[in-house]
């Protein structure tokens, strides 16, 4: 596949931008100084391109939402702008423009966990820019010593209190916020996979783009837990664009309790996360009665009505050695209704290892390993295997077995003039029962992802 134009030019943002924060004062975009001195504003940016390849699947039957039996080939561009002011002693602003373009394999469907994460954000062949965040960040500090914070994309440098609440209302993404993980976060520099972004049931609130409108409050207590909550806007329809602003009625609430801890020295820490959807959605049981009744297939569009989804996860991550850490996570939602606003997963695990390349001489390099599994509710496999579609997976009938995802990685990081740094990561996924369907697959895909920022 040729890259396109558009790439190549908006590739050169990263580069753009750094020289044009070299050029400006001094010290006005790099980190805070040892005294203190709060950042006034900063300029980050990104970019990254990835193609994957699949291979050809076994297939006796395929419906409208199969991973398609060829070989495929993908691609998915994005760039982001990350703008930061500190508009007063605590409150910040931030801003970020987006470029997206991108291809996806088998129209983005057939798979509960899709093979890039970043191919959530684009639309189509042609570039398409829009405003991907939009938030202001309020700190109140309550003491407890200092924590120094670096210079970083939508992260003003300088000195906070330990113990603060934070308040962030706006235009961002929930991830932003809750399900963090220094190991499997960031599709642009860790792993690709879905199943490996958050939990893979973890149906957050978000338009297809992945972002949405909404506020959180967060308490840190020191160095030891953190509760945060927040409530956000979901989509008007199913993993549509538009998002629904009546908060009161219809809305994501979700709430973490994070404790960070030591174990011999290294840091490890434990999130325990629930989450509420309130929308107009359609029940799984519901629309078998309704086919039973009027003779037809199972489709969720005739019985939607406002209902409520519930579900809750655990997050563990643990440094065991110079340079090695592993994570973990469990969840569940109650899988009665309609995947609204992530992936079509009920019931998920993953975990996983990440080795960084000091080992070797190259701080900057790193290989990733992990494993997913996603499961789905007996309603859902029902609905399936009765000739239902979902939004992303149906083969118009189901021998259901969970579906299970491998994947690998090797980062290749590289630093560059003007802060940049780069990396090219190279990666393989082997997925079983693709769409939870053990009549199809096995499947492959390798991936060539290069990211660039500053």
């Amino acid at each position: 596949m040729q890259i396109p134009r558009s790439f190549v030019l908006a590739s050169l943002v990263p580069l753009l931008l750094a020289g044009a924060a070299t050029a400006a004062t001094p010290d006005a975009a790099t980190p805070a100084e040892p005294d203190g001195t709060p950042e006034t504003w900063n300029l980050h940016a990104q970019a990254t391109y990835i193609r994957q390849l699949k291979s050809a699947l076994n297939s006796p039957y395929a419906g409208a939402n199969s991973l398609l039996p060829g070989r495929e080939g993908s691609y998915s561009f994005t760039s982001t702008i990350f703008m930061g002011l500190r508009l007063a002693p605590g409150t910040e602003v931030y801003f970020n423009p987006e470029f997206v373009q991108g291809v996806p394999l088998s129209r983005l469907t057939g798979l509960g966990g899709l093979t890039n994460s970043e191919l959530q954000k684009t639309a189509g062949a042609d570039l398409i820019g829009y405003r991907a965040r939009l938030f202001v960040r309020q700190t109140w500090g309550l003491g407890g010593g200092s924590d120094a914070v670096e210079s970083s994309a939508n992260q003003l440098g300088g000195n906070y209190d330990k113990r603060r609440v934070t308040l962030t209302v706006g235009n961002l993404a929930v991830s932003d916020l809750f399900d963090g993980s220094r190991y499997a976060h960031d599709g642009r520099t860790q792993f690709m996979n879905w199943s490996l972004l958050t939990h893979g049931a973890y149906d957050f609130a978000a338009d297809s783009r992945g972002y949405s409108w909404g506020g959180a409050l967060e308490y840190r207590n020191g160095d030891d837990w953190s509760l945060r909550a927040g409530r956000f806007a979901m989509p008007i329809e199913s993993n549509g664009l538009k998002l629904d602003h009546h908060l009161m009625s219809r809305h994501g609430d979700q709430v973490e309790f994070e404790h960070r801890h030591t174990i011999d020295g290294r840091d490890g820490t434990v999130r325990l996360l629930g989450f509420r959807n309130v929308a107009r959605m359609g029940g799984f049981q519901d629309a078998l009665d309704y086919a039973a009744q009027n003779g037809t297939a199972p489709e969720v569009a005739p019985v939607r009505k406002r209902r409520t989804k519930v579900g809750a996860g655990i997050n563990v991550e643990q440094e065991v050695a110079d340079g090695l850490g592993v994570f973990a996570r469990l969840a569940a939602n109650d899988g009665r209704s309609e995947t609204y606003a992530f992936a079509e997963i009920d019931r998920s695990f993953s975990t996983g290892a990440v080795l960084t390349g000091e080992r070797w001489g190259r701080a900057g390099d790193a290989i990733g390993a992990a494993y997913a599994q996603n499961q789905l509710s007996p309603s859902h496999r029902n609905f399936l295997a009765a000739g239902g579609y979902g939004f992303f997976v149906g083969d118009g009938r189901l021998t259901y077995k969970p579906e299970s995802i491998a994947e690998f990685y090797y980062r290749a990081g590289f630093r560059g003039p003007l802060r940049l740094q780069s990396a090219l990561t190279l990666g393989f996924q082997f997925i079983r029962n693709p769409g939870y369907n053990a009549d199809r697959g096995p499947v492959r895909t390798v991936s060539a992802r290069l990211h660039t920022e500053f």
